[in-house]
């Protein structure tokens, strides 16, 4: 009862567009009603008469229901093809196994026709059925290391076939085996080696051999007894086996290993080592890769030596090609190594073996139980631009992604459904592939189509008075007749007024149609180009070719190019469509988005213009906030400054209550000098949004005392005056240090001179000489 109301809210969530995706019409190239019908799933056709008016174009009959119904055009003339399901075959699901071919999945058959864009979905059936019969191969390793586990299997029939009868009484089990292939490096070439690759003292041993099919499927159990004694141990050189080959020559080898047509089908691999796989054979010079084909001769593997080893992928895909479930059953050492293979290979399972193999046929008995109980739903290979998604209605569903379901801890008898969801993204021809479950024959296999064509019930009339009597209405517009053209066949061709009707087709650039289109009684018949692209718009200006990118898609496959621009699916965005709509990474502690600084893109913060990555919390180059809130700050703190004649219209970005005498927000710390010279302190803390801010003010501001007159006046002369004295003494010094620089100058030259002895050559000596009488010489 929970579950169905709980089911039953989530529908209404949805129906509610809790989940739903918008409706839009994308609009390209809209010539007719067929061409609206191909724009999207969304886009819908109005055929009403005088729909458009004059000179409009036909292209707006296209649009969303919605909007062609807010415009006037009635529910009986708007087009819109819907999805078609037929059932082709539909066989009951059987309850239990008998002779003929048991039911496991219904419907077997159904065919779709789709309109490109618009989903639909379907319910698929499965039931267990009760004693389905089960064929089990039993592929053993015969390298020496397993001589003891031989000796085991050897007795193990018994309780193998009491098993399988214990799971249905249509068991049947065959026997192979396998060591590698027999060159070297992989075996000793020796003649002797070749003959007893085992120790000397060991005469129970076979010649080396690749892989044999020893037991096609039987329901007897003396003869796998009898078979399985005779089995004698081999031996090569390296660890690794050729397990990958005897699997592939078991899978695609139908015939000889006597696989039924309504059966489980289990190859139990039992070994010790590892694998050789695709690329080992280039070691022994062996280059031809594997085809995937039988090549038993004898019951032996004959182009063992000549062709390379299969790859996973190849043996994983005629596996599920073949319906055949693998258990692999491995000693300890190798239980990692088959772990990782088996999550390469559906439907497969690993257990460990115990030394001996003792444990075989229970570990049999747990992996076919855990690999029938899960039944995996998936497809092969999908025609292009198909998508199939599927959602698993049972007890126990697991999340599997969308290209599988999967239901686990399926009981015999019990009913699960698949609700499978395929949408078509283009128009196509007729396409068919198949859905299945993994391991079981029954198949569904889905014809699909595409309806892209409008279904209109045009008049006979040919000359129809809304088309001026000049053609036929068809999906509600003209197709004129010859002669004619126009919206509404008004325009006969040579028009002597073909200046004007010109002219409409012109942009401001005046070219016509952009160059891409012809002119048309007015309006502008657009080119498609060879290469596809087809252009749009009312003078041609568009084309959906030229739109961004990404992964090497155009719009990132989850958007479609309208006019050089990616409209996005719903739940994407970005430039490309490249990103998942989500705002996670955007969130701030409380919960905002960008802290109300910026935009969310592509789960990435858009800052406003100066703030930063990553949530827009800090602001480089933005003005100082403690400047640029101080006249607020003043006018709301003390009703002084400039805004004190209007403080609450100009402050609306700050949110003040009361002045404080100690801080409690601590964001930004604010040291500023008001309009009348006083330092106010005061702090602020940005709240979400750009200009918003919570402020706390000290209640007291910090002021200068008025000077003293007499002081200044006072101190002014005497500064005056002892510039004076100091201007004095400065220019005594100089005069001073002057006069004695020219002294010491003169000192030094005084010094330096020397006086010469020499007669003057301008003197003249007496000619005459007197003597006086009266001289004695006294």
């Amino acid at each position: 009862m929970d579950r169905c109301l709980l089911y039953f809210v989530l529908m209404l969530m949805y129906r509610n567009g809790f989940s739903q995706e918008q409706e839009i019409c994308s609009k390209t190239v809209i010539n007719s009603c067929d061409d609206c019908i191909r724009s999207g799933p969304y886009c819908v056709w109005c055929k009403q008469l005088n729909f458009t008016k004059a000179g409009e174009q036909e292209a707006s009959r296209c649009d969303t229901k919605a909007q062609l119904k807010a415009r006037g055009c009635k529910d009986e003339d708007i087009i819109s093809p819907t999805n078609k399901l037929r059932i082709i075959k539909a066989t009951p699901l059987s309850t239990s196994f008998n002779q003929q071919e048991p039911v496991q999945l219904n419907p077997q058959e159904i065919k779709l026709r789709l309109r490109p864009g618009l989903p639909t979905t379907f319910t698929l059936s499965f039931k267990r059925v009760q004693g389905y019969p089960v064929d089990l191969y039993y592929l053993m390793d015969l390298s020496y290391s397993m001589k003891d586990d031989l000796m085991k299997v050897r007795g193990l029939g018994k309780d193998l076939f009491a098993t399988l009868k214990r799971i249905t009484e249509h068991a049947q089990i065959g026997f192979g085996s396998f060591v590698d292939k027999t060159v070297l490096p992989f075996t000793n070439t020796n003649k002797e080696k070749l003959q007893k690759p085992c120790d000397q003292n060991d005469q129970q041993c076979q010649p080396a051999f690749g892989y044999r099919h020893v037991l096609s499927m039987t329901d007897k159990e003396d003869r796998f007894r009898q078979n399985v004694e005779k089995q004698l141990i081999s031996g090569n050189l390296d660890s690794p086996e050729g397990s990958l080959d005897a699997m592939m020559q078991a899978a695609v080898c139908g015939n000889k290993i006597g696989w039924r047509n309504s059966s489980t089908r289990l190859i139990v691999l039992t070994t010790d080592a590892g694998f050789h796989m695709a690329g080992d054979g280039k070691l022994a010079g062996i280059l031809e890769p594997n085809d995937e084909q039988c090549h038993m001769e004898n019951n032996v593997y004959a182009k063992s030596n000549q062709m390379d080893y299969p790859s996973v992928g190849q043996l994983a895909s005629q596996l599920e090609k073949n319906n055949i479930q693998l258990i692999f059953a491995v000693t300890e050492n190798v239980q990692s190594t088959y772990q990782k293979l088996s999550k390469m290979i559906p439907k497969s399972e690993v257990g460990v073996l115990s030394s001996d193999s003792t444990n075989v046929v229970r570990l049999i008995d747990d992996a076919y139980k855990k690999l029938s109980s899960k039944v995996t739903v998936t497809h092969d290979s999908l025609p292009d631009n198909i998508r199939v998604v599927y959602s698993p209605i049972c007890e126990h569903a697991e999340e599997a992604g969308p290209t599988k379901g999967i239901c686990d801890k399926v009981r015999v008898g019990q009913e699960i459904s698949f609700n499978i969801t395929v949408t078509a993204d283009v128009c196509m021809e007729e396409k068919s592939f198949i859905i299945r479950p993994r391991g079981i024959k029954d198949t569904l296999k889905v014809t699909l189509s595409t309806n892209c064509e409008c279904e209109c019930d045009n008049p006979d009339t040919h000359n129809h008075p809304h088309c001026e009597s000049r053609g036929r209405v068809s999906c509600g517009i003209c197709s004129c007749s010859d002669g004619f053209v126009g919206q509404f066949c008004q325009c006969a061709v040579g028009d002597k007024d073909e200046g004007s009707l010109r002219a409409l087709c012109q942009r401001e650039n005046g070219t016509e149609c952009e160059g891409r289109g012809d002119c048309v009684c007015g309006r502008c018949q657009c080119y498609t180009t060879e290469s596809g692209t087809s252009y749009h718009g009312d003078f041609c200006e568009c084309d959906d070719e030229h739109c961004e990118k990404f992964q090497n898609l155009l719009c990132g496959g989850k958007g479609k190019c309208n006019c050089g621009t990616c409209e996005c699916y719903s739940g994407y965005e970005g430039s490309a469509c490249q990103c998942v709509k989500s705002d996670e990474s955007c969130r701030t502690e409380d919960k905002t988005v960008c802290n109300g600084r910026g935009t969310c893109k592509c789960n990435r913060c858009e800052c406003n213009e100066g703030y930063q990555r990553p949530l827009c919390q800090t602001c480089l180059g933005c003005p100082d906030p403690c400047q640029t809130k101080l006249s607020c700050i003043e006018c709301l703190g003390f009703q002084k400054g400039p805004f004190s004649k209007n403080c609450s219209a100009a402050c609306t970005g700050i949110n003040f209550d009361q002045l404080v005498d100690t801080f409690t927000i601590s964001t930004i710390q604010c040291h500023q000098k008001d309009s009348e010279g006083c330092w106010i302190r005061f702090r602020l803390e940005q709240l979400v949004g750009e200009n918003n801010y919570e402020a706390e003010i000290l209640r007291e501001r910090d002021c200068p005392k008025p000077p003293s007159v007499a002081t200044i006046i006072g101190g002014s002369l005497a500064g005056v005056a002892l510039i004076g004295i100091l201007l004095l003494m400065l220019i005594k010094l100089i005069i001073y240090i002057k006069d004695l620089k020219e002294y010491r100058k003169f000192e030094t030259e005084q010094k330096r001179s020397k006086w010469a002895d020499a007669i003057n050559p301008m003197f003249q000596s007496a000619t005459t000489n007197v003597k006086n009488p009266l001289f004695t010489g006294e």
